[in-house]
């Protein structure tokens, strides 16, 4: 027999089915969105990048709840049609579009000075928008363009949303994170695109780790205030996350994706268990797996000293002089 002809073997393609069937029911976390009976009606919750991916499902979730759901989206285009697509899905007409380009701290500014003039209150927030693989690109605030995007303006908008939160306590702060954050480092040049090697995935995983400290750190100030803040791995998702990765890149992991990845649908699942789950009243300061299991972070991320450092640093930063 041809060593080619044991791929058409039945046994070989039975066998191969059966393993990726097994795979893809192993992605599945240990809680399911569709179990859990908690509502949302009279909550109102803001979503960043919730035009595609995570985001949308996460906003899904929120809307089906009778959640007030706002979209934060910087593309108008792409935030209308998910705006449409959730307000059919869901049968919930109370979403809305909000536009926000959070890689910049002017339109943070300007999208949460308009939050705080239209809503009475806020009770979820979850910081999802991100983007890996970027090339050096340095904003106009002069920061390094995927700093910006993934920590720097999330950190912004959470800490303008505040005083808003906290007189809508309970509330929760959700920071989409992930594993890769245990090999980043800590260096606070990379800010302004200093220091960095842009290949593949490095920078990203750099500002994932400044998300899990600074959420962290969050999460000590706001003791006693009624409002929590968590950090979630979502798995390792398929999204567009990954467009700026070269074509052949993410040719490789739509391939291997299928069996081995989470959807968007299965990556949103952490995010959603920690802004709603009853597991998750009165918890703050974890980090989540993506199987919605309280783990902890890499031993950067519970450095209380560096926390301090970093959160005061993103602090400077972040604000107008």
């Amino acid at each position: 027999m041809h060593w080619l002809d044991l791929f058409y073997h039945p046994v070989w393609v039975l066998s191969t089915a059966v393993l990726a069937l097994v795979v893809r029911m192993q992605r599945r976390g240990s809680w399911d969105p569709q179990s859990c009976s908690v509502r949302l009606k009279g909550k109102t919750a803001i979503v960043t990048g919730a035009n595609t991916g995570i985001g949308k499902f996460i906003a899904l979730d929120f809307a089906r709840r009778g959640a007030r759901v706002i979209l934060a989206c910087r593309s108008q285009a792409r935030g209308s049609a998910a705006l449409q697509e959730i307000r059919e899905k869901s049968g919930n007409s109370d979403v809305h579009l909000r536009l926000v380009d959070v890689s910049s701290l002017d339109s943070v500014r300007e999208f949460a000075e308009g939050i705080l003039k239209e809503e009475e209150a806020l009770h979820i927030l979850v910081n999802n928008a991100a983007v890996s693989g970027l090339p050096r690109q340095i904003t106009k605030d002069g920061f390094d363009a995927s700093f910006a995007t993934n920590h720097l303006g999330p950190f912004l908008l959470t800490n303008l949303l505040l005083d808003l939160m906290k007189r809508s306590a309970p509330a929760r702060i959700v920071t989409v994170a992930s594993v890769n954050h245990k090999k980043g480092e800590v260096d606070f040049s990379h800010f302004h695109g200093e220091n960095l090697n842009y290949f593949m995935d490095n920078v990203y995983n750099h500002t994932k780790l400044h998300n899990i400290i600074c959420t962290n750190q969050l999460a000590h100030r706001l003791q006693g205030t009624g409002v929590t803040a968590n950090s979630v791995h979502p798995g390792i998702v398929m999204t567009e996350v990954l467009r700026h990765y070269p074509w052949s890149l993410r040719f490789i992991f739509n391939l291997i994706g299928f069996f081995f990845f989470k959807t968007p649908e299965e990556g949103a699942v952490s995010s959603i268990f920690c802004a709603l789950a009853e597991e998750m009243e009165g918890i703050t300061g974890k980090y989540c797996d993506s199987d919605c299991q309280l783990v902890l972070p890499a031993p950067l991320a519970r450095d209380t000293a560096l926390a301090v450092k970093d959160f005061e640093i993103c602090e400077r930063l972040t604000s107008k002089l």
